[in-house]
């Protein structure tokens, strides 16, 4: 048995507030390692995805504009996507069982969201998204020497065109503030170690 770190935290309540397919946001109260306790603490469960830094034949960086409800405006970001369950849920705590392998989700992602494809993929990071508040994971990947192959296959939801920009054009997006996902700026920093 191994032994219990001296700074975990106990959770001795849970509330599920909403609780279907799409999300478990809960509501916890937790003793701390002095023994007091204290609540409300919130958290949930998403699924995990990925986000694939897409590098064309001439170098370009290959990314998508879509609409994103939580800034309320239209981003400019790496292709990403949920790896998808087979048991129907779009989250869960069963990090390695009833999902797609994470590469699968990637190449699905890219021609999906892209229409392009890539036989040169490398891993760069598994990494919690917000581990302050949820419990789900992002896979980085990078892609290179992507062509193209199919038009998008969106879903009925996704709305999105597909850009080309240059690292110069990438690096300054992320200085001025409109290259926004935090995920996808560490994919970029984690890509550029690999000599783009």
């Amino acid at each position: 048995m191994s032994r219990k770190d001296p700074l975990e935290w106990e959770e001795v309540n849970v509330d599920h507030l909403i609780k279907n397919e799409w999300i478990d946001f809960r509501v916890s109260r937790f003793r701390f390692p002095d023994g007091t306790e204290f609540e409300p603490y919130y958290s949930y469960s998403r699924r995990d995805y990925v986000v694939i830094v897409p590098v064309d034949t001439d170098g370009n960086l290959i990314c998508v504009r879509q609409y994103r409800y939580g800034l309320r405006e239209v981003t400019t970001e790496f292709p990403a996507g949920g790896i998808e369950r087979t048991d129907g849920k779009e989250y869960g705590g069963d990090k390695d069982i009833n999902a797609e392998d994470a590469l699968d989700a990637a190449r699905r992602e890219l021609r999906e969201e892209t229409g392009y494809a890539s036989d040169e993929w490398t891993h760069l990071l598994t990494v919690p998204s917000n581990a302050t508040v949820s419990d789900n994971y992002a896979h980085l990947y990078l892609a290179r020497n992507c062509r193209k192959v199919s038009e998008q296959d969106l879903d009925d939801t996704e709305y999105c065109s597909v850009v080309k920009h240059t690292a110069d054009e990438i690096e300054a997006m992320i200085k001025d503030g409109s290259f926004q996902q935090s995920v996808h700026v560490a994919a970029w920093l984690l890509a550029l170690r690999e000599n783009l």
